[in-house]
Order: C-alpha cells, then sequence, then structure tokens
C-alpha cells in the first residue's frame, strides 16, 4: 500500500505515531494544544522510529463531545502544514468529516482515519476516492459521547464487527474508494467491554477474510487500566506493549501508539522474546494471562 511517498508492504508491522491537537483527550490532552508543540513532537516521532504521524483535532474518548468542522480544522491545519515543511512522513487526518478531510489532504495529510467508517458524514467516502488516498474504517458502537452507555451486548463481537465492516468497505467501494486503499480497525475501546477488546485482540485473524489491512489501537485505553489496576492512561506502557505484541502476532499490520521508542524496540526482536527482553514484570504478564491474554 503506498501512503503519501512510501510504499508500505505490510510483511512487517507499521508504527503509526498519534497526536491528539485536543485539550480533552483521553490520554494526552492538552499536551499538544499548542501546534509548535505538536509539530516538534510528530519529528521527534518520525526520529525514533514511527511510519505514519495521525494528527486528530477532536476527541472521541468516552463521554466526548464533537467540536464544529472550523475548530478541527483551527486545531490540525497548522500542525499538518508545519510537519509537512519539515518531513515527507506520511500524515493521516483523523477525522469523520469531509471537510476537515479535504482541507487536511490539500494541505499535505496523505490517509484518512475514520472512526466512524463514514457513517457520520459519507461525504468523505468520495474525499478518500477523488483524491484516491487510504482511508482507514473502524467499528464503533453509537457514538463518543454514548458509546460505553447502557449494556454493551455481542453474541459474537468479532463476527459482528466483521459484518459491520464487510458493510462498510461495500460502501466506501461504491462511493469510488478502491479495496486496495482500504484499511480496517476493530475499534478496541469504542463500545466495548474489556472482555470484548480481549476477544478481538485474541482473535484477530478472523478478520483476515475481509481481505484488507488491519490497523489495531490499544495505546494507554481504559481496559488495560481496569487489568492492571492503574488509572493514569501514562502508567500503562506494559500493557499497551504487550496487548500490541499480541496483536501482530495475530495478525495487526499497522499499530496506533503513543509511544513509538518503546514499540521499536518491541518490533526489533525476536518472535516469542517480547516478555522476557522488555524486562515486563511477572506479575503484569501473569494478570494479563489471568485475563485470557494470550502471550506465547
Amino acid at each position: 500500500m503506498k501512503i503519501g511517498t512510501k510504499e508500505f508492504s505490510l510483511k512487517n508491522p507499521v508504527i503509526m505515531g498519534v497526536i491528539n491537537v485536543t485539550p480533552d483527550s483521553f490520554s494526552d490532552g492538552g499536551d499538544f494544544a499548542d501546534s509548535g508543540r505538536a509539530i516538534k513532537y510528530a519529528l521527534k516521532m518520525e526520529e525514533e522510529g514511527a511510519d505514519i504521524i495521525d494528527i486528530g483535532g477532536e476527541s472521541s474518548r468516552p463521554g466526548s463531545d464533537p467540536v464544529s468542522g472550523d475548530e478541527e480544522l483551527r486545531r490540525v491545519m497548522p500542525v499538518i502544514e508545519g510537519i509537512r515543511k519539515s518531513s515527507k512522513i506520511p500524515i493521516s487526518i483523523d477525522t469523520t468529516k469531509s471537510v476537515v478531510a479535504e482541507r487536511a489532504l490539500e494541505a499535505g495529510a496523505d490517509m484518512i482515519n475514520d472512526i466512524s467508517a463514514g457513517t457520520f458524514d459519507p461525504q468523505i467516502l468520495a474525499v478518500a476516492a477523488e483524491a484516491e488516498v487510504p482511508i482507514c474504517l473502524m467499528h464503533m458502537r453509537k457514538k463518543p459521547k454514548t458509546m460505553q452507555t447502557g449494556e454493551i451486548v455481542y453474541n459474537d463481537v468479532v463476527s459482528e464487527i466483521a459484518a459491520y465492516l464487510a458493510a462498510r468497505i461495500e460502501e466506501a467501494v461504491k462511493a469510488g474508494v478502491s479495496r486496495e486503499k482500504i484499511i480496517i480497525d476493530p475499534g478496541i475501546g469504542f463500545g466495548k467491554t474489556v472482555e470484548h477488546n480481549i476477544t478481538i485482540i485474541n482473535e484477530l485473524l478472523r478478520l483476515k477474510k475481509l481481505g484488507c489491512p488491519i490497523l489495531i489501537g490499544t495505546s494507554r485505553k481504559s481496559f488495560i487500566g481496569k487489568i492492571m489496576g492503574l488509572d493514569n492512561p501514562k502508567e500503562r506502557l506494559e500493557g499497551t506493549l504487550l496487548t500490541h505484541y499480541i496483536a501482530i502476532k495475530n495478525g495487526a499490520n499497522i499499530i496506533r501508539v503513543h509511544d513509538v521508542a518503546p514499540h521499536k524496540k518491541l518490533l526489533s526482536i525476536p518472535t516469542g522474546k517480547a516478555v522476557e527482553f522488555l524486562n515486563i514484570g511477572a506479575s503484569c504478564s501473569g494478570v494479563f494471562k489471568a485475563h485470557n491474554l494470550i502471550l506465547d
């Protein structure tokens, strides 16, 4: 898959570094609200080994409220323009709005990452098609404001995600998007319980039948905090590395991360040696095994 000027074989996992240009994202809200700081950090991520930078201007944490397209553009455009002046690294725009996607692509972004899979603003599929750029389609229950409210029930979470994504792939193709430019994301934490997230990670191979590269992002998410008893998202690196390690073993092609350098190290070690090499404590490993996350 070609993203920007870079060709990815996807035989080896790709690292997507996350920058949230928002005041209220769950893991780093406010850290990069200043565009200059965000640009500097994006270039640091590239130095550490990021293959793609994902820029988002609207929080999608549980309970979050949407922002206007104008506000989203005000947040993301200086960052995209600033990165592009200094680097050719592929840039992904994390948005559900066609107007934001279109403007971001014009400014130098190279792909679209849409958590709504084109359901919030169907025109975003046409934008991707016209620009001939990759688009990532994600599974989500309801909307960020309400996705974790009420009883969260699936008869077979992976089968239902697969059916949803298959339908969204067909809609994208109908809109003119080349199937070869579609990436899928099962949406860890987006309308799922801890158990659902674990099942998705362990059974990720079942999504391979859709024939699209798989992007997964467990980075710092609350289900890791619940498993490990950690309230602070920035303390969840060990759990993030372990869950991404399992996801890669089970077929993930792109991992979306906040901490690039440790993930670059993770990808450099021999299969089956991750826990030992990263010096992850036995207690951490034990906790995840107790929750049926299969490490080796």
